[in-house]
């Protein structure tokens, strides 16, 4: 079996799922790429679809939709989204294979 683009903790399912019934627009997916920005030349983006777009992926998880942008799949294979709450911050955070270093602030990668 191929290995799934991307997996969803049960934190981050149930984050994505409570940020998308909240939505003031209808939501079909969560869109999940990666943009050039950092320190390190990477960063993810997560944000809301209303409908899928040509050649993105489309995975399932955790009962969460996810389109994948195409620019972003050989950077995503085999990750994990999970979401974290501390003291002084929260959000979506990923653990990627493929990632090669981050910044010291944790903002961007490289591959």
């Amino acid at each position: 079996m191929a290995q799934q683009m991307i997996t969803l903790t049960d934190a981050a399912a149930e984050r994505a799922r409570a940020l998308m019934s909240r939505s003031e627009k209808p939501v079909a997916a969560l869109r999940i790429g990666v943009k050039a920005r950092g320190c390190s030349g990477m960063s993810y983006v997560v944000e809301y679809a209303d409908e899928k777009k040509k050649f993105e992926e489309v995975v399932e998880d955790k009962g969460v939709k996810i389109f994948i942008d195409p620019a972003a799949v050989m950077f995503l294979i085999g990750s994990e989204m999970d979401y974290q709450e501390d003291k002084f911050t929260s959000g979506f955070t990923f653990t990627n294979p493929n990632e090669k270093g981050r910044c010291g602030c944790g903002e961007s990668f490289h591959v």
